[in-house]
């Protein structure tokens, strides 16, 4: 698969969304430039090996909500 970035005015950019959705995901695949979703891809594709390779540490509903109250809890008198 080959990757080509190119530069598109206003007027054209809706015409040319419109012929790429002709097209399969597998066939034609819009990738944007946009520096936070490249940042939050790359930390995404990451998680997502950690929980293929068996490295991620889940949590249930329940201690997450202990975590939370405890959390509340400690900085409450602060405010």
């Amino acid at each position: 698969m080959h990757t080509l970035k190119i530069k598109i005015s206003d007027k054209v950019y809706d015409k040319l969304m419109w012929l790429l959705s002709k097209f399969s995901k597998d066939e034609i695949e819009i990738i944007s430039d946009d520096k936070s979703f490249i940042e939050t891809k790359s930390y995404l594709e990451k998680e997502y090996k950690d929980i293929l390779n068996g490295k991620a540490c889940f949590h249930s509903v329940e201690e997450f909500d202990q975590t939370l109250e405890d959390s509340i809890g400690k900085n409450e008198t602060e405010i």
